[in-house]
């Protein structure tokens, strides 16, 4: 007879072992990798610009400068702040497949809409899909482990921008070498598009959000988060309506001393340059990205589709500034010593990159202008989202992260209302190119002005108190490990991926385009 304790232990039922949670760990990693993948692959957008202007269309560029392309920034701006607090409210999925069904119907108005408003209309349908970026780069955190994140966020970012620069090159080749029409090549995207859609329908929804569906507060040998210390107590109490009203009361509460406690960080001299850089710098670059394509259409105004490289363009454009990202993670200098003359030099170099392309004739030297002038923002936006989070909590950086987009968005906006809309200036956009040059000239007069007021004090000061180096000698690849908490709110904007970026996509961000061709 076996012994009682070799009986109790055969009848105990196994435990999962490493090795199934790693494959499981795997097979989400390669969806979520594969949808983030499958969502960029829209290789007409490349080309709406020159297909609005073209033969099936026939838009003036008049219409496209001044009527349709104002709507995005208008509509981005109202459709930012909702979809954000959607987003973490209804658990990240419902919002990406708003953002799936929303780029149909861009797509659908794009192929069959014939008016101005029908184009109007597909920009406000456009700025649901940017706004609601947020969601996947927030969605793969809240479904894996705090020791997961880094990689989790290398995972993404990889797929997005492979992503991207594959959709780009795909949509170069087809219209190049296949000579298919810029229609066709729409209808691709809407198929690529349509399939992403069902893709999301298989996601699984999180249980858990950042702020409105929280877990415990402290768990898995996570550390207590910001809204942890600032609301301590038990977990949600079920079933009691007083229960929901008091934990509202605690949230409002709580916004309200995040407010607080965020205004006694702004005392911070890198926090507040680095924030006034995100919300001027990605302000202008956006009003870049936006009209560029209806640029290079005035520089080169062709209708033979096989001379159109706006595909390859953005190509280039994402694969350089993927290098200039990555090899700002080692960059070390004194930061509070040097930050404002780093910025003051790309923001010059910015400036001279948008003069060059209002001032010449040749199409191919206005492509490698823009290029530049990506990778050069590209390679601050890592710079200035570790130097902005290295000191704050997640909550905290994820409500300093969201101010600066908003308020960038309303610079944007505006600019855009003075100058684009007819109801404005009006400018072509030739024009405007010149207006931009001096916006980003003017910034750089500043960076350039405090550049030297700080370099004076730090010479006054010099012999009496040595420069901290704590943070200052950080460069953004020592300073991941302390951004990995904010990446668990995921709202760093990536410019390039997503507008919040985000972050890690977003960063943003970073890391598709936002504007379309």
């Amino acid at each position: 007879m076996a012994p009682s304790g070799q009986a109790a232990e055969k009848q105990a039922p196994p435990e999962p072992g490493p090795g199934r949670e790693l494959k499981s760990w795997r097979c989400l990693v390669f969806y979520l990798c594969f949808y983030g993948f499958m969502a960029q692959m829209r290789p007409g957008e490349s080309f709406i610009t020159p297909y609005l202007l073209g033969p099936d269309k026939n838009f003036t560029q008049q219409q496209v400068t001044n009527e349709i392309t104002p709507v995005l920034s208008y509509s981005y701006l109202a459709v930012l702040v909702p979809i954000f607090l959607l987003t973490d409210y209804l658990r990240y999925k419902p919002v990406l497949l708003l953002q799936a069904l929303s780029y149909i119907c861009l797509w659908l108005l794009l192929l069959w809409g014939r008016s101005v408003l029908h184009m109007q209309l597909m920009e406000l349908f456009y700025s649901i899909t940017m706004a609601a970026r947020i969601a996947y780069s927030s969605y793969i955190f809240s479904l894996v482990r705090p020791a997961r994140y880094q990689r989790m966020a290398g995972y993404s970012r990889t797929a997005v921008l492979l992503g991207v620069f594959t959709s780009s090159v795909l949509g170069q080749l087809l219209v190049t070498v296949g000579r298919l029409s810029f229609s066709t090549l729409n209808c691709i995207s809407l198929a690529f598009l349509t399939f992403s859609l069902l893709l999301a329908l298989f996601l699984k929804r999180p249980k858990r959000s950042l702020f409105f569906n929280r877990s415990s507060p402290v768990g898995s040998g996570a550390t207590p988060s910001e809204l942890d210390r600032m609301s301590p107590g038990p977990g949600r109490p079920a079933g009691r309506k007083a229960g929901w009203m008091l934990l509202d009361t605690l949230r409002r509460l709580t916004l309200v001393r995040m407010l607080w406690e965020l205004r006694d960080n702004l005392r911070l001299p890198q926090l507040r340059l680095w924030s006034l850089w995100w919300v001027f710098n990605s302000a202008g670059y956006y009003l870049i990205v936006y009209y560029v394509h209806i640029l290079w259409n005035v520089v080169n105004p062709t209708n033979d589709t096989t001379e159109v490289y706006n595909g390859g363009v953005d190509a280039a454009s994402t694969l350089l500034g993927a290098i200039t990202s990555f090899a700002a993670g080692f960059v070390t200098i004194r930061w509070a010593l040097w930050a404002e003359l780093v910025i003051a030099g790309v923001t010059a170099v910015q400036a001279g990159l948008i003069f060059l392309m209002y001032s010449t004739r040749s199409i191919w030297l206005c492509y490698v202008a823009f290029v530049l002038f990506r990778g050069s923002y590209q390679f601050l936006v890592p710079i200035a989202t570790f130097q902005i989070a290295s000191s704050l909590s997640k909550e905290l950086c994820a409500l300093v992260f969201g101010v600066n987009t908003f308020l960038a968005t309303i610079l944007k906006t505006t600019v855009t209302l003075v100058v684009s809309d007819r109801r404005g200036l009006g400018l072509p956009v030739h024009t405007q190119f010149l207006v931009y040059f001096v916006y980003f000239l003017v910034m750089s007069a500043a960076y350039f002005l405090g550049a030297v007021l700080v370099g004076l004090r730090h010479l006054h000061e010099r012999r009496h108190q040595p420069l901290p180096l704590a943070q200052d000698l950080s460069s953004p690849e020592e300073a991941a490990t302390q951004v990995l908490s904010v990446q668990d709110g995921a709202l760093l904007p990536d410019p390039e991926i997503s507008t919040w970026a985000t972050g890690p996509a977003s960063m943003e961000q970073s890391e598709q385009p936002e504007a379309k061709a």
